[in-house]
């Protein structure tokens, strides 16, 4: 008897915090304009998101844009939404850009468990430094940060200068909220899957 209710707090317990994540992720999302856009405009307003949080990367990290010019692709989440209570999960859509030009559009899925709460939007850039890096990226129909790739989180210092390791890597990334530059995330886990828009 007592194994019983054991198992059946747990799964209560369970069952309560994937309607309570579910509901702060849907809050989150009910309220994004773009439900009802069309195609061009969903672009279009990406198009700007993604200029947006470039800007915002070169003002947090003035040595970035030189990153960015020597990348062989840009890939940017203008706005990655979270939402978690013990259950998170994790949705955006990206643009990747080749030589400046926009080449496809992506979307980033993740989830993760622990002890949090709260509901956050950030912004993930993600430089394929490689035409290697790149190939790869493209030829796949779906990938997933840390079991495909490795992506080595810009470390950046006070003065906004980056770590000289990090920049060597194929494949850079930077993760930014309202304050600036995220120090210390980890985007594995995180799966990134072609879009049609």
């Amino acid at each position: 008897m007592l194994d019983i209710t054991s198992k059946f707090r747990r799964t209560a317990v369970a069952a309560l915090t994937l309607g309570v994540a579910g509901a702060l992720f849907a809050g989150c999302t009910t309220t994004d304009s773009r439900a009802s856009a069309t195609p061009a405009e969903k672009k279009q307003e990406l198009d700007t998101a993604t200029n947006a949080t470039l800007s915002k990367l070169y003002e947090s990290s003035p040595q970035s844009r030189q990153l960015v010019e020597q990348a062989r692709g840009v890939l940017v989440f203008p706005a990655v939404l979270s939402a978690s209570f013990i259950v998170g999960a994790q949705h955006g859509t990206g643009v990747l850009r080749v030589s400046g030009q926009d080449t496809g559009y992506f979307s980033i899925t993740g989830g993760s468990i622990g002890f949090q709460a709260g509901a956050q939007s950030k912004a993930m850039v993600v430089l394929f430094m490689t035409e290697d890096a790149l190939a790869k990226f493209r030829a796949s129909s779906g990938w997933t940060v840390g079991a495909d790739a490795t992506v080595a989180v810009a470390n950046v210092g006070v003065n906004g200068s980056i770590d000289s390791n990090t920049a060597q890597q194929p494949i850079v990334g930077f993760v930014l909220n309202n304050g600036g530059l995220m120090a210390g995330v980890s985007v594995d886990g995180s799966k990134i899957s072609p879009l049609l828009l």
